[in-house]
């Protein structure tokens, strides 16, 4: 089985994933991580030499194609775009013959901006002063992506809200609702 996070930025697919894995004993697949380690390079330097982030994503996407075809059970952590663009015709053509789960991870847009993490050109982590003019700022980026992505959000076969579960309990809540929907 593959169960494949989707949702927007710092909404906690990472964390999540991991301890997903960890208590089903599959193994974990950040993408951003596994992209990084095919082109040896950092996200937004790979991002830096297409000329679109459409040409990233058919590059990444290449990438999720591999994890997916290892055909090993995996959690993998997506990115903001996991269900839409060439992301979503890798999806769709292992759906077919593999049993693989889309999962939208969803919270509050207050807590997504409290979970908010920087990172320079090489992927280092920096830290971000956040004045309240700052915040309102990111908030309402925050929104626009997730209007922006919510169309291949509803794609997903489960929505899951995170909002007020604490972090440990959600791999359990996971683990129930795809229980119900494999007894569909």
């Amino acid at each position: 089985m593959i169960i494949y996070l989707v949702g927007m930025g710092c909404v906690g697919k990472t964390t999540t994933g991991r301890l997903l894995a960890e208590k089903l004993g599959f193994t974990f697949f950040d993408l951003d991580e596994e992209v990084q380690e095919f082109y040896q390079k950092p996200i937004e330097r790979i991002q830096n030499e297409c000329l679109t982030m459409n040409e990233f994503r058919e590059r990444a996407s290449v990438v999720l194609d591999q994890l997916f075809s290892r055909n090993i059970d995996c959690v993998v952590a997506g990115t903001p775009a996991g269900l839409k663009f060439a992301y979503n015709s890798v999806y769709k053509r292992h759906k077919k013959d593999k049993e693989l789960y889309s999962i939208h991870l969803y919270d509050s847009f207050e807590n997504v901006l409290d979970r908010l993490r920087f990172y320079d050109v090489d992927s280092n982590p920096i830290d971000e002063p956040m004045s309240p003019a700052k915040r309102k700022r990111y908030l309402r980026a925050i929104k626009a992506d997730y209007s922006y992505f919510k169309s291949s959000y509803e794609r997903a076969d489960l929505q899951i809200s995170i909002e007020h579960v604490p972090l440990h309990d959600i791999p359990e809540l996971i683990i129930a609702e795809l229980g119900k929907l494999q007894q569909q």
